[in-house]
């Protein structure tokens, strides 16, 4: 049996008697983690929600204003998961997301159109394909390479053929041994398959076996963008494409980026990549010269330090925008001279520190200074250095280093 989704792709509404409903758990994806849901997999007579299959994924909708979290197929049946029961026997009426389901069918149309024109245009067979998840599908490509030119005039000849408004039709085939289904392009069925035949038939392009939902009118794809290749298993690419909605959602997106970077680099679309060019150039040139001025002062806080004839038993030195080279740098200068106890970072925050001194001190005052700054970190080399979560707890630390150095 097609289902009234194969047979209808625009159909959003359908009445029809459960046959079963049994107390099942289902694997979702929910907020990127994998969970795992208890709930009942219903399955109707009849149902308007497409099971995922052919590279399509499922749609989503209501029974009876319960949320369908899940289509699979089952043999020739759909399979829905909801998290409430519904008597068996019940007629139910279902609604399928509209916005889902129609992007489906934009991407998936669209999908068959750039298949066929690239395989008789360039002999670039489709080996798989991806919708995507509300952003960019792909199709894989049996070819290593693909020019710029080529993606150029593929994309004009498909949009060619949707302003030509071509139709594209399904039809069903009962025979198995009918020869007219065989002369569709397809990899042959599923094993599992049951019911009778379906093929799509884009008007004077393609032929071609499918389950998936479709626009009955390549018009209503109504322009396919074509984004480049991506590198795809050995000897092949994927070709990113969006079509329809998404393509006006992708040119919105970027259109935003485009005035966010026009105010951001004072210059018009057609120069915003030499004048982001020109300032990260700038950037890194001021980022080489602050950190050569940061190690200048390094040196020159050491400098400081012991030139000071009243100097303090412990230098301890704090800067906010220092980093691990700017206190080994002021460690090594001082040397002998006093133990370091140096941090960066955010002074009532997290940050940086490093602690040097006499093997003495270091063993009596490392684990507690890090236990005061709440720290994690290691002694090498005779210095303890690590990250520190607690800077607001410095003056304890310096306290504690004063009274261990006194008692030395």
């Amino acid at each position: 049996m097609a289902l009234a989704c194969q047979k209808n792709s625009y159909l959003t509404q359908l009445s029809s008697k459960v046959v079963s409903c049994e107390p099942k758990q289902c694997q979702l994806v929910l907020n990127g983690k994998k969970s795992k849901i208890n709930g009942f997999e219903l399955i109707l007579e009849d149902t308007v929600l497409f099971p995922e299959g052919g590279g399509q994924p499922d749609d989503r909708g209501t029974i009876e204003d319960i949320p369908v979290l899940r289509v699979t197929r089952r043999g020739d049946k759909a399979v829905h998961f909801v998290e409430k029961p519904v008597d068996a026997g019940k007629e139910v009426s279902m609604t399928v997301d509209w916005q889902r389901r129609f992007d489906h069918m934009q991407q998936h149309t669209g999908q068959h159109l750039i298949s066929a024109l690239a395989e008789s245009r360039f002999g670039y067979a489709t080996t798989s394909w991806n919708l995507g998840d509300g952003n960019k599908s792909f199709i894989e490509l049996n070819t290593p390479t693909m020019t710029d030119e080529e993606i150029t005039e593929l994309e004009k000849e498909c949009n060619d053929k949707i302003r030509e408004g071509l139709t594209v039709k399904p039809k069903l085939f009962y025979d198995k041994d009918d020869p007219e289904w065989k002369k569709a392009s397809c990899r042959g069925l599923p094993d599992d398959h049951v019911g009778p035949i379906r093929v799509l038939n884009i008007e004077g392009v393609d032929s071609n076996l499918c389950c998936g939902t479709h626009v009955s009118s390549l018009a209503h794809l109504q322009a396919i963008k074509l984004l480049g290749v991506d590198k795809g298993k050995k000897g092949k690419v994927n070709l990113l494409f969006v079509v329809g909605q998404r393509l006006l959602d992708y040119f919105g997106k970027c259109y935003a980026v485009e005035k966010g970077l026009t105010n951001v680099l004072s210059g018009p679309l057609e120069k915003q990549v030499e004048l982001a060019d020109k300032a990260v150039k700038n950037q890194k040139a001021s980022q080489k010269l602050a950190l050569t001025l940061l190690r200048d002062m390094a040196v020159m806080e050491a400098k400081m330090f012991k030139l000071n004839p009243e100097k303090q038993p412990l230098f301890s030195h704090h800067r906010k925008e220092g980093d691990g080279e700017y206190m080994n740098i002021i460690a090594t200068e001082i040397g002998d001279v006093a133990p370091c106890f140096l941090t960066t970072g955010d002074e009532k925050g997290s940050g940086m520190f490093l602690l040097c001194g006499s093997q003495d001190l270091l063993d009596k005052a490392g684990n507690q200074v890090m236990d005061i700054l709440e720290a994690k970190g290691a002694c090498s080399g005779g210095r303890y250095r690590g990250k520190a979560n607690k800077l607001a707890n410095k003056p304890k630390a310096e306290q504690l280093l004063l009274d261990l150095i006194a008692e030395l």
